[in-house]
């Protein structure tokens, strides 16, 4: 009996607990009970156990909901998480990569922050943390305006874009810079500093530096070519006369030394513009292939008593040097140029040293000047003073010169800067005050193997003749004087003041063995138009060009086209004679 009353009714009570599961909770408990019965303590337990199971099914949603959320709480922190990490990543990267540095300074306007990247422009986030901007500027004091304005900017705490100034790095060179900058507040509104980014634009502004510096020069060359052009029709006058007073003072000594100091005047004169052609690259060059090393050597021999005895000459030359395409003459000139400088620059005595390398110009280097290739490298290095940093920049441009009144022209530098550049190099200075200077001068690279050395000069003859010349001279006193030379020489001579009156004189049927033609003329035709225009009526005929200033007439990339004959202003009796003979003999030109 007990057994149906209770016990069976237990059992079942036992095994729904044991097998209540939360996560899929069975129907409520039922008893099964034999009708009709009366309600006892038996379904009392029943009834709250049934009551306890539900609020436990309750509870349990309500945690697994609490679960819920807060895994969806949990992913929500996590994707934020690594948001903001990949954001730090990105930041980091973009500040690490880019050509811009990241900066931050405090109310105070001092650094609190230096991105990573600020190591390649020289400088160490170490040593600018808790510096102000202005601390190491160059311009406070050259540009205060400037600096007036920007610092009231930021005492308002204004955002500002593309303040640029100078400053210094870690190693004292200096830098352009262009910075950008914002405010930053916290939530109360409380400014708490800057946030931004600078720029090096050091770069840029020494590309636009030489860019200026290079229209410069190439604006004082085409000033300097039209005086010396100018210039040297005067000097051909000058020194043609006067070896006519020589010669008819031959037996008076007084006069003849007198005669003697213009004729030394007048070659020194000749001497000037041809430097000042030289750095306007107009002076006509006659390159081959010249072995560096021995003209180096040769030119070394020729220094030793123009130095003195208290500079000591030494030479590194490299034993595998190219040979170059240049002027052998123009170059020795450009390495005495650049021997008397740095003797000047010794005063006490020192060192000379002529070295050469063999080079490959990228064009991207600041000492290259853009140009790119293999090049033959001559230096010219001295213990001397050195040269002051804000002058540096001006050494190449003629008549400057830091050696006073009477103790120079000026011109030295400037020579050598054209000669380079005519040729198809480049020069390159490097000074340090106190410590000495060094020249290196670039040559392209011969493309041949054996250097051609040139035969010693000799001394020329003033040979005579009967043919008839054509003269075509615009400048009054250089017509006349030719025509009293050519006539002293033997020749018969006519004459035209521009092309025009030459072709007419063509057309008319006049008769010639030499047509004797300035380059540049007035009237709208150049002497090299005149030759071809004369050339179509008269086949053949032989043409010698003079002239103080060359023009791309008859000059290639600074060289003379093959075949042409040119005689250089100022000349004289002797080398006019010369030139004429072997222009009428069809010699090729020398």
């Amino acid at each position: 009996m007990v057994h149906l009353l209770v016990t069976r009714h237990l059992v079942a009570i036992a095994e729904f607990v044991s097998k209540y599961s939360l996560t899929r909770p069975p129907p409520p408990l039922r008893l099964a009970r034999r009708p009709p019965y009366d309600a006892d303590e038996l379904d009392k337990v029943i009834d709250a156990f049934n009551a306890m199971c539900a609020n436990l099914q309750r509870a349990y949603g309500e945690l697994r909901e609490a679960n819920a959320n807060l895994e969806r709480d949990l992913a929500i922190r996590r994707r934020a998480e690594a948001d903001a990490r990949a954001s730090e990543e990105r930041f980091r990267d973009y500040a690490e990569t880019a050509s811009d540095w990241f900066w931050e300074t405090g109310p105070d306007h001092r650094f609190t922050y230096l991105s990573d990247r600020v190591v390649a422009f020289g400088m160490d986030p170490k040593v600018r943390i808790g510096t102000r901007r202005r601390d190491t500027a160059l311009d406070r004091e050259t540009e205060p305006e400037k600096w007036h304005a920007h610092l009231a900017a930021l005492d308002r705490h204004e955002p500002f874009r593309k303040f640029e100034y100078r400053g210094r790095d870690t190693t004292g060179r200096m830098h352009h810079f262009s910075v950008n900058g914002k405010p930053v507040f916290d939530a109360d509104g409380r400014f708490t500093g800057y946030r931004g980014s600078a720029t090096d634009l050091t770069a840029q502004h020494e590309t636009e530096e030489r860019l200026r510096q290079s229209q410069k020069m190439d604006a004082i060359g085409q000033l300097t070519g039209g005086v010396a052009h100018d210039f040297n029709n005067v000097l051909t006058v000058i020194t043609g006369t006067i070896e006519i007073i020589q010669e008819g003072l031959a037996d008076k000594p007084e006069l003849s030394a007198i005669a003697q100091l213009i004729d030394d005047a007048a070659a020194r004169g000749a001497e000037i513009t041809s430097q000042l052609l030289t750095f306007a690259r107009r002076q006509p060059l006659e390159p081959r292939e010249i072995d560096v090393n021995a003209l180096v050597v040769e030119t070394a021999k020729l220094l030793k008593p123009i130095l003195g005895e208290h500079i000591e000459i030494e030479t590194h030359l490299a034993g595998d040097t190219w040979s170059a395409m240049a002027d052998p003459s123009q170059l020795s000139s450009a390495i005495v140029n650049l021997a008397v400088n740095a003797r000047d620059a010794m005063p006490g005595g020192g060192r000379l040293t002529l070295e050469t390398a063999n080079r490959e110009l990228e064009g991207t280097g600041g000492d290259c000047d853009g140009v790119r290739g293999a090049f033959v490298m001559i230096a010219v290095s001295d213990t001397g003073h050195g040269i002051p940093a804000d002058i540096r920049e001006r050494v190449f441009e003629p008549f400057f010169t830091t050696k006073g009144v009477g103790r120079g022209t000026g011109l030295g530098l400037s020579m050598v800067y054209g000669f380079a550049k005519q040729t198809g190099g480049t020069v390159a200075i490097e000074s340090e005050e106190g410590r000495g200077t060094v020249v290196r001068l670039f040559l392209p690279r011969s493309k041949g193997e054996a250097p051609v050395r040139t035969a010693p000069v000799q001394p020329l003859a003033k040979t005579r003749g009967h043919e008839t010349i054509l003269v075509v001279e615009d400048d009054p006193l250089v017509q006349g004087y030719v025509i009293a030379q050519l006539g002293s020489l033997g020749y018969r001579t006519l004459v035209a003041g521009d092309g025009a009156s030459a072709l007419a004189l063509v057309d008319q049927g006049a008769r010639f063995d030499l047509l004797f033609t300035d380059i540049i003329m007035p009237g709208g035709m150049n002497g090299r138009e005149l030759a071809d225009a004369v050339r179509l009526r008269r086949p053949g005929v032989k043409v010698l060009y003079t002239s103080g200033y060359t023009d791309d007439a008859i000059v290639h990339e600074g060289h003379l086209e093959p075949g042409v004959a040119l005689l250089g202003k100022p000349y004289r009796k002797s080398e006019l004679s010369q030139k004429i003979r072997q222009v009428l003999a069809g010699e090729p030109p020398a």
